[in-house]
């Protein structure tokens, strides 16, 4: 049967690896906007800085968020390929229309809202994991609270260590330390995005009957996940720098560093605990807490505010979209 064949299998860890691609595509903007939007360093550093970064937190941390993404969104017995292919499907075309208006928004929470969308379509509410669902959910609140106080308190501690030195020398200092609180981000980026594909691809291969009575995560797919994200962070994601790192707030070194520390702090922290959350939220609160400590009027609270919009409709719009390509691959498969 189609569904279950091996091509069918390879159709979707394909498809898989290109959400992964776009996730990185997508986010490599939450990268480098503050390091390019400070002029640390020009956007094509940036970019290899980053996605070199990306890969390289495949030996950090363990596979918590990967395993929350294959059992703890949907309850895996009910998980066919069809169904794992519309979520993907919902999460692509999601991530792309952000991109194209030069929003910045959830990875993450479209796939999961591309699970839950295929998910309640083919067994109801009932084959929700609402624990994982819960926990994924209310974090969408959370990261970006936790990353702005974060900024806030980081900032606000920065500037009072610095409070007498002078403004020329501070900024030759961070701009040295923005290196280093870039690469830090973009290691937690890795952490916790790579992650949910790579759980998506272990979802498959476990209801296919390739890993066994056992759900675990063969090396080669960590390794090749973290590789493709790393290659899609290199392919850019211009549209969105431009939101992330000079619409919302101005920049400078010290800011750039605060915020890019601040999110990766949380971000990691929250792969520890395995939790997928989403690094644009988290590092878009983060901006706004260094920005808000010069004034509120700093914050341009009106791209803020469309900002938040896209976030609140990632998870309905990406599961309506995947709901309508399960229907879809159904009909076509019969």
């Amino acid at each position: 049967m189609l569904s279950t064949s091996l091509a069918f299998v390879a159709l979707i860890i394909f498809v898989a690896l290109v959400f992964d691609f776009i996730n990185g595509f997508h986010d490599a903007a939450n990268s480098i906007a503050t390091i390019v939007s400070t002029q640390v360093l020009k956007p094509y550093q940036a970019v290899l800085w980053a996605a070199f970064f990306n890969f390289v937190a495949a030996f950090f941390v363990g596979m918590q968020v990967a395993k929350t993404v294959g059992t703890g969104i949907i309850n895996p017995a009910i998980v066919d390929n069809a169904l794992v292919l519309s979520a993907l499907l919902g999460a692509i075309v999601w991530n792309l229309l952000t991109w194209w208006l030069g929003l910045p928004s959830s990875s993450s929470h479209a796939l999961i809202g591309g699970l839950i969308g295929a998910g309640l379509v083919k067994g109801g509410l009932k084959v929700l994991v609402w624990e994982g669902i819960t926990k994924t959910a209310s974090f969408i609140i959370v990261s970006p609270v936790v990353g702005l106080l974060l900024g806030l308190v980081f900032m606000t501690g920065v500037l009072n260590l610095f409070r007498h030195s002078n403004v020329g020398k501070a900024n030759r200092l961070f701009r040295r330390l923005q290196l280093l609180s870039a690469a830090s981000y973009s290691i937690s980026h890795g952490t916790n995005d790579a992650q949910k594909t790579i759980g998506i691809i272990a979802l498959v291969l476990f209801s296919g009957g390739y890993l066994g009575p056992s759900f675990y995560i063969p090396t080669w797919v960590i390794l090749a996940c973290y590789l493709v994200i790393a290659l899609g962070t290199m392919a850019g994601g211009w549209r969105i720098v431009k939101t992330m790192g000079t619409k919302i707030t101005k920049l400078q070194p010290m800011g750039g560093f605060c915020a890019e520390t601040a999110a990766a702090v949380s971000i990691i922290g929250a792969s520890l605990a395995g939790i997928p959350v989403s690094t644009t939220h988290t590092i878009t609160g983060a901006i706004m807490g260094v920005g808000a400590i010069r004034r509120l009027t700093a914050v341009r609270w009106g791209v803020a505010g469309n900002i938040v919009w896209a976030w609140i409709l990632t998870i309905p719009i990406s599961a309506m979209i995947a709901a309508g390509a399960y229907y879809t691959l159904n009909a076509v498969m019969r």
